[in-house]
């Protein structure tokens, strides 16, 4: 695993512990969709499901793959052995992609504005000036809207570990 995913697994494991117990449970999951959910509360109410629905899947996922010890805790030691094995993630990973970025399209129309990309992605815990660089590299358009094909793409090359200087990269603060 080169540096790029090695840093992008402490920052996904750093973000998913909500509660900051060093560990990931449920209960984070739950927390972090709460906190998206309330990011975009005009979305329509399929697309607040649908994210529901996505991240108690990661949980389940998570759970079923890397809790070696089935305690209903993973440690960054079971996570970092194995979360960016893309072949184990990738139905959970596609179903999240898919119901973060249209949460944050919320007239359909394959679009998704500056305000509710940064405030979907506040929800999750990333810090705005990374954000804002994400969102750059998805190259918006001159109303200052990416399409929900460009994002979802970064997300699902974000947790690929033979994936290198990508968009998502930006995410992980340096130095």
């Amino acid at each position: 695993m080169d540096t790029a995913a090695l840093e992008r697994v402490k920052l996904i494991f750093s973000l998913f512990d909500v509660d900051g117990s060093g560990n990931l449970e449920s209960n984070d999951f739950e927390l972090m969709s709460d906190r998206v959910l309330e990011a975009i509360p005009e979305a329509a109410e399929e697309r607040k499901s649908a994210s529901v629905a996505s991240f108690r899947q990661w949980w389940s996922t998570l759970a079923a793959e890397l809790d070696t010890n089935n305690d209903n805790v993973i440690t960054f030691e079971e996570f970092a052995a194995c979360v960016l094995s893309p072949e184990r993630f990738e139905e959970t990973i596609t179903e999240f992609a898919g119901a973060l970025t249209t949460l944050g399209d919320l007239d359909g129309d394959g679009l998704v504005t500056r305000p509710n990309f940064v405030s979907i992605m506040i929800g999750i815990g990333f810090a705005l000036e990374n954000i804002n660089a994400l969102f750059a590299a998805l190259e918006p358009n001159e109303a200052d809207q990416i399409t929900v094909e460009s994002w979802d793409i970064a997300i699902k090359d974000f947790y690929r570990p033979d994936k290198s200087d990508i968009p998502g990269d930006r995410l992980v603060p340096q130095g």
